[in-house]
């Protein structure tokens, strides 16, 4: 009986006589059978810009068109809110029922608190405070 040896397909080996020195490493392939993929520094690059310049354009477009656009309905003419300086000593309390006396103050404390974007009812001396159009003479 004759037997065979291989040895491991590297540079400058041969298998059972035969050369393969010119092999090199172009046709080796992983378990899978799929080829390898080796990229390089360009092609990491190319790839790169190829990603980048689709969603930079995107992102452009989608941004430039929601610069029109507004929170809340539109009803076609803008209202202007009456102001009030709260004076020294005064109380959030207070500037509800000298704004609208006829109503709740609690009701008017929480369209002002919303109004001016509030986290609380304390309020400092000279601090504006925008009415709501409800509530304005």
């Amino acid at each position: 009986m004759s037997s065979i040896a291989f040895t491991t397909a590297i540079r400058g080996t041969s298998i059972a006589g035969t050369s393969i020195a010119g092999a090199g490493l172009a046709g080796t392939r992983t378990p899978a059978g799929a080829p390898r993929l080796r990229i390089t520094r360009r092609g990491r690059t190319v790839l790169s810009v190829l990603v980048a310049v689709p969603l930079a354009v995107a992102a452009a477009a989608f941004g430039l068109g929601a610069a029109g656009a507004s929170a809340g309905t539109h009803s076609g003419s803008v209202s202007a809110f009456q102001y009030v300086t709260v004076d020294p000593g005064e109380s959030l309390w207070q500037l509800a029922q000298s704004v609208a006396p006829s109503a709740d103050p609690r009701d008017v404390i929480a369209d002002i608190l919303t109004l001016n974007n509030l986290s609380s009812a304390a309020v400092q001396p000279g601090q504006r405070l925008a009415i709501p159009t409800q509530y304005s003479k």
